[in-house]
């Protein structure tokens, strides 16, 4: 029996399997059953079409954001306002035929931004453009969700779309240790109350996936899924911020009956007329957890007019590697003014995390 007929008949037995506690494991090992299958039949196919499996675009300035939506949505114009590049815009499906870039200067941040071809129902199988278009979106760190405000209720499907090809939008990796060993079969240290899995289950897991010896340390309640994403090792978590396009063609009314019947947060936009295009470009900067740092040469003012822009969680040595890679090879010391240290001017070490609006100075 081949690869899809094995697919075909695990798919099929999870359809008949009825979903509750008692069938938690069974369709946790079907499902890890099921990834691997996948992820075989994938890598077959990226080796027939000679590795050629998705659009290359080379990551520029601080972070990326990809624009995600379905076709005609307005993806193009909104990049031309946010970016002033020339993404070719028209009023039909599919105009965006390959990967468009464009760079977002904001509070000294310079962002690339992606405009991607629009997304359908069935990408991630190769409808469309397909896999070749999401896998643009794994470079991403913030997918920017556009809807159309007359079809607001298109946000599932496309975060299915990317969930599909290992992205998990807006999800924190598992705290899942799984540490390999010569022998000794499958422990599992429980340090959460772990409800959604069960000993047996963790060990049937990892069997799917070559791993008879390992010990599993479960620091959160897990579901079998994020247990098979720790496993597969190749999902990418990636934070969204989700807008609604071309409110200048409803009233207010419309909007305020729209924000009360939507499950999730939205900034409501009009990418044609800039309407809260300052407001989105504020809610990037703050959802890509900017900090911006100043650099203060020795026996000089800090320059206050380009701000060198990190992420939140960033340390002295990722500072130092942004000014020159070889710098902390020759670095005596660091100091810092500003809200991450105790008194201005402290000396502090290369795995120290600056805050928003410190001042740096480095003695070589």
């Amino acid at each position: 029996m081949g690869i899809p007929e094995k697919i075909k008949q695990i798919e099929e037995e999870m359809r008949r399997t009825q979903i509750n506690k008692a069938t938690e494991r069974h369709l946790g090992v079907l499902k890890a059953r099921l990834a691997r299958l996948k992820r075989m039949q994938e890598e077959q196919a990226s080796k027939r079409a000679g590795g050629d499996d998705g659009y290359s675009v080379k990551k520029a300035g601080d972070a990326t954001v990809v624009l995600l939506g379905l076709p005609s949505v307005g993806k193009s114009t909104l990049l031309n306002h946010l970016t002033g590049s020339n993404s070719k815009v028209a009023a039909y499906d599919f105009t965006t035929l390959t990967v468009i870039p464009g760079i977002l200067n904001h509070k000294g941040a310079r962002v690339q931004v992606l405009d991607i071809p629009g997304i359908i129902k069935g990408a991630s199988e190769g409808k469309g453009l397909g896999k070749r278009v999401l896998s643009a979106a794994r470079s991403a760190d913030l997918l920017l969700v556009m809807l159309d405000v007359f079809n607001p209720d298109s946000r599932e499907i496309l975060l299915d779309e990317v969930r599909a090809i290992g992205i998990r939008p807006d999800e924190a990796m598992p705290r899942v240790n799984v540490k390999k060993r010569s022998s000794g079969g499958v422990t599992v240290t429980d340090l959460a109350g772990v409800t959604h899995v069960d000993e047996e289950g963790v060990k049937q897991v990892l069997r799917e996936y070559g791993q008879p010896n390992a010990h599993v340390m479960l620091r959160e309640d897990i579901t079998y899924d994020q247990l098979i994403d720790v496993l597969m090792k190749n999902r990418v978590y990636v934070p969204t911020l989700t807008v609604v396009n071309k409110i200048d063609m409803v009233d207010q009314s419309y909007l305020i009956d729209l924000k009360e019947s939507l499950r999730f947060e939205f900034l409501p936009i009009s990418a044609d007329n800039d309407v809260n295009l300052d407001q989105l470009k504020d809610q990037i900067f703050r959802k890509l957890e900017f900090i911006r740092v100043y650099m203060r040469p020795k026996g000089e003012d800090p320059d206050y007019d380009e701000p060198m822009i990190i992420r939140n969680g960033a340390t002295v040595e990722d500072v130092a590697d942004k000014v020159h890679r070889r710098l902390k090879e020759e670095l005596r010391y660091t100091r810092i003014w500003g809200r991450s240290v105790r008194f201005g001017g402290q000396k502090v070490r290369l795995t120290h995390p600056p805050m928003d609006e410190d001042i740096i100075t480095f003695y070589s």
